[in-house]
């Protein structure tokens, strides 16, 4: 089976990392075409001998993209045609539409009144939609997605549920990375650290984190990843005159940062207090470290059965004020000290190899194939050709 994977770009963001680590699991010979912004991840797609090209679009009106995608399409003799993120999901549809070929969309981001961080309105609602019935399949990272997905009209048969993944061994705490990682961000060894991961935008709501924090004499704050809300950020900091407490680390892994397990294991405390999540990638990534772990909407832990919640998540309740819930929980995880939780079992749900066998079997149920059989692999020479 060929495919050929088209999103919108490749900075450093959780679909595009999501789409790295996948392909490294899919039985599958797979290329990737960024319709825009070949950054940090394309590189890594590369180094992971993962074939990328640049569409090279000039914005979101750029039609003259079209055609040469779906030449590219016809050309490269893909079975299949699977798009990522709002922009690239509307143009890869249309494009595979036209060169004849299959097309299934995973659906990263989609929240009740925004997608893809940007507010939701009746026209791009209705592009989606248009678009998406030239399609054969809509994957949603969450039930809760699904929902959404459901509530717009989308027929039911054409919603498959394939959670985000991650490799659970990899944030494994370690002791000797803890200490490197506070050394290189120049965080005392003794120090009380709230932590967070993600893009630096506002419906992340870092600024709630940072307000807890002031009123925490004494705790710092790791803040690792980057975007435009950086420079608010740190102004916020020094406003309420924790500048010297707050650590800034950039996106992980790029340019001497450290990497995500790196981050999480510096942290005592992982805070995620966006207004609306479409998965949670970062909470499960924190789970995984053995952090206690305090969020706002969380679909990888609001939608678990009962009885599966983990006992390291506490769910911010309170919207009218939430810094001073979120304040009053950090607290309390001082006060007990220091420690590291055992992985839940829930994050087994969310083992990237399981959620590549789901999407095989989306494959395979779009094509009317039987799914290949799962690979075992773990080097990028011998795992598939990309070429």
């Amino acid at each position: 089976m060929k495919v050929l994977h088209v999103i919108t770009g490749l900075g450093v963001g959780g679909a595009e990392q999501q789409l790295r680590l996948m392909l490294r699991h899919l039985p599958a010979r797979c290329d990737v075409v960024t319709l825009t912004n070949p950054g940090a991840v394309a590189e890594g797609l590369r180094s992971d001998g993962v074939r990328v090209r640049h569409l090279g679009m000039r914005g979101n009106r750029d039609l003259a993209a079209l055609p040469r995608l779906a030449r590219l399409v016809r050309h490269g003799g893909y079975d299949l045609v699977h798009t990522h993120l709002y922009r690239a999901c509307v143009y890869g549809r249309i494009a595979a539409s036209l060169a004849g070929t299959a097309s299934v969309a995973t659906e990263h981001s989609l929240g009740r009144d925004e997608i893809e961080g940007r507010p939701l309105t009746r026209g791009t609602r209705a592009l989606y939609l248009r678009t998406e019935r030239m399609g054969s399949a809509t994957v949603a990272v969450s039930d809760t997605v699904a929902g959404r997905l459901r509530d717009w009209g989308v027929p039911a048969a054409r919603i498959h549920t394939v959670p985000n993944g991650i490799d659970a061994a990899a944030f494994r705490f370690d002791g000797g990375r803890r200490r490197a990682a506070r050394a290189l961000l120049g965080v005392p060894e003794d120090a009380f650290v709230v932590g967070g991961v993600g893009r630096l935008v506002p419906g992340k709501r870092f600024d709630v984190t940072l307000r807890a924090v002031a009123a925490l004499p004494g705790a710092w704050l790791l803040l690792a990843g980057d975007g435009p809300q950086a420079g608010p950020l740190r102004a916020l900091a020094g406003r309420l005159g924790i500048a010297g407490r707050v650590r800034f680390a950039g996106e992980c892994g790029v340019d001497g940062a450290p990497d995500v397990p790196a981050a999480l294991a510096a942290m005592d405390v992982f805070v995620s207090a966006s207004r609306e999540e479409s998965f949670g990638l970062a909470v499960v990534e924190a789970l995984s470290a053995g952090l206690p772990v305090v969020h706002g909407p969380c679909p990888a832990v609001d939608d678990l059965p009962a009885g599966q919640v983990p006992e390291g998540a506490t769910r911010l309740r309170c919207p009218a004020d939430p810094a001073a819930e979120l304040t009053d929980v950090l607290r309390r995880h001082r006060a007990g000290g220091p420690h590291r939780l055992p992985v839940p079992r829930a994050v087994d749900r969310y083992d990237i190899r399981l959620s590549g066998r789901r999407l095989m079997d989306v494959y395979a149920h779009v094509l009317g194939s039987p799914a290949p059989a799962p690979t075992h692999s773990t080097t990028p020479s011998t795992r598939r050709s990309h070429r």
